[in-house]
């Protein structure tokens, strides 16, 4: 079996386990005449293709989420973050999937980075959790903003570009592990790694189709594994959490093919944008002197998570 496979074999592993876990709460909705019907409305379905749709492109789905939710006051707030990662859990398996298999890059290489970002994830929970998220949030955003200055630079020609390679150079390839495993652990403090492993893998050489199947393995992982706590807890609002399931697999089925089918240059511009709309969000969220609700309703949907795996690795 190749390590492709293996990859992949894992993932369908966890999918499924979720998606069980899925059904026996659907099971146990319908049981219990004082529970929610388990059959989401359109509103659920489209709001999961359009966040999953973005969500493949680069530019995230928590925060669109969240704000969406907020928007029409459901589900209630303590419930978001759980619905959240349980209803994109398998529509980011798809993405890790699909891009697995489609896109070109290193199997090796892409196994040791998923590998490198689950570890930093797991090892730096107790340690990163620690940090202030207000400084981490304005340092990670500036520097998107630096870097997307000089991808603008380069695709203006007046910087080298990133490159066009599906495999790391041996020294690129260190950094990219080193990389990795730090996007794993700010990921325990709610910071995506989708905009920052674009940029940096993209100036490590990398074509930019590489970065896909990289950033979403290593996303897959963790939000099957937090998706199934949050399931097993009772913390999240089924109907949504199904609708952003149901929606969001054909979203991403559309920005799979806008992806694999755009031609360099312009994946570039797309790339461009993912990076400065992730940076003027964190910068947004660090210079916020008094959090507003969204920005405690990332933070409720994180704790747990590090301290579960502090716990579990005791």
């Amino acid at each position: 079996m190749t390590i492709l496979q293996l990859l992949s074999t894992a993932l369908a592993i966890c999918g499924l386990a979720f998606a069980g876990r899925l059904v026996v709460a659907s099971k146990a909705a319908r049981a219990n005449p004082d529970a929610d019907r388990p059959v989401p409305a359109p509103r659920h379905l489209a709001i999961g293709f359009v966040t999953n749709f973005f969500d493949t492109l680069g530019i995230g789905s928590f925060a669109t989420t969240t704000t969406i939710f907020r928007m029409l006051r459901e589900p209630a707030d303590e419930l978001i973050p759980g619905t959240i990662i349980a209803g994109h859990a398998l529509p980011v398996l798809a993405q890790a999937l699909t891009f697995i298999n489609a896109v070109s890059v290193d199997p090796l290489q892409l196994g040791l980075l998923i590998a490198a970002c689950a570890i930093g994830g797991w090892l730096g929970a107790g340690i990163v959790s620690t940090l202030s998220r207000r400084k981490v949030q304005l340092g990670m955003g500036a520097a998107l903003l630096v870097a997307a200055s000089f991808m603008l630079l380069g695709l203006s020609n007046l910087f080298p570009t990133g490159g066009t390679a599906a495999v790391f150079a041996p020294r690129a390839f260190v950094v990219a592990v080193a990389i990795n495993f730090t996007l794993g652990a700010l990921l325990t403090l709610g910071i995506g790694n989708y905009a920052p492993s674009l940029v940096a893998f993209s100036l490590l050489g990398i074509d930019p189709r590489a970065a896909f199947p990289i950033m979403m393995g290593s996303g897959a992982f963790v939000a099957l594994v937090a998706g199934a706590r949050f399931v097993g807890r009772g913390r999240f609002h089924l109907r949504s959490a199904l609708g952003l399931t149901l929606g969001g697999v054909p979203g991403v089925a559309a920005a799979v093919w806008l992806v694999t089918s755009l031609p360099l240059g312009a994946l570039r511009w797309i790339v461009l944008l993912v990076v400065v709309y992730a940076g003027v969000t964190l910068l947004r969220a660090g210079l916020s002197r008094t959090p507003g609700r969204a920005e405690s309703i990332d933070d409720a949907a994180h704790e747990p998570l590090a301290s579960d795996r502090r716990s579990s690795a005791v």
